[in-house]
């Protein structure tokens, strides 16, 4: 289970550059505590998100004002995020980012034409990273509203994914922090560590050999779809722990 579920989150980070613990968690929660699953897809998500970066970095570094634009206004949030933990309910807010996700993912996947937003969006840009790191903070769920604005601005392929894969690295290092200084690596998570770690290298290099054979037209389809797919998945799990 372990290395099912490293290998699908790792292959779908290659393929999009996010989406690690959405679709590795299933299979972790089934043979670890929950503390233990996120802790390793956090490590695990920048593990294989390095590969990403190293793939885009010259769009990355031929765009760094605009990835800046993300990625300073989440650092700010993220702390914001954790203090607003007192007074939100985690569980009711990914409810209504699943409820978001797979409302916007179901109305545009299937549409002939995309939304396409044109244009420099700065403030916009800035906004969404905010609110990304807020939402990174409160409930782990940093590159959702990131996901959804990228998928709607006309951006080549590696303009967009050097947005997307940086952000989420940084943010979710952060997130390593904040799980070490909490004592969450244990020997017992460091072994399924070394067990998760080759098998989400190997299938995030195959993701990764199919974004590069995916034109820029599917590739903001595919975001777009991934969107869908990953409310869906979110708002399954959290009805299963209700029901739980």
């Amino acid at each position: 289970m372990i290395v099912a579920g490293a290998a699908a989150g790792g292959f779908i980070n290659g393929l999009a550059g996010f989406g690690t613990a959405l679709f590795a968690l299933g299979f972790f929660l089934e043979v670890m505590t929950a503390t233990q699953a996120v802790s390793l897809v956090v490590i695990l998500s920048v593990v294989s998100g390095l590969q990403g970066v190293y793939l885009v970095r010259d769009a990355m570094f031929n765009n760094t004002r605009r990835l800046m634009r993300f990625l300073l206004p989440a650092l700010v949030g993220i702390p914001l995020g954790i203090y607003a933990l007192a007074y939100l309910e985690a569980h009711t807010l990914k409810l209504v980012i699943g409820f978001f996700l797979v409302l916007y993912g179901g109305f545009f996947a299937f549409r002939r034409n995309l939304p396409q937003i044109e244009g420099e969006k700065p403030v916009a840009d800035m906004v969404v990273g905010f609110a990304g790191g807020i939402l990174g903070g409160a409930a782990s769920l940093s590159g959702a509203l990131p996901t959804m604005w990228c998928s709607m601005r006309p951006w080549p392929k590696a303009e967009t994914r050097a947005v997307l894969q940086p952000f989420n690295v940084a943010v979710l290092s952060i997130a390593i922090i904040l799980f070490w200084l909490r004592g969450a690596y244990t020997h017992e998570t460091l072994y399924h560590l070394a067990i998760a770690v080759p098998a989400s290298l190997i299938a995030a290099q195959l993701g990764i050999t199919v974004f590069k054979r995916l034109n820029d037209g599917l590739f903001r389809r595919l975001l777009i779809l991934l969107t869908f797919f990953s409310g869906a998945i979110l708002l399954s799990r959290e009805a299963m722990a209700m029901l739980g």
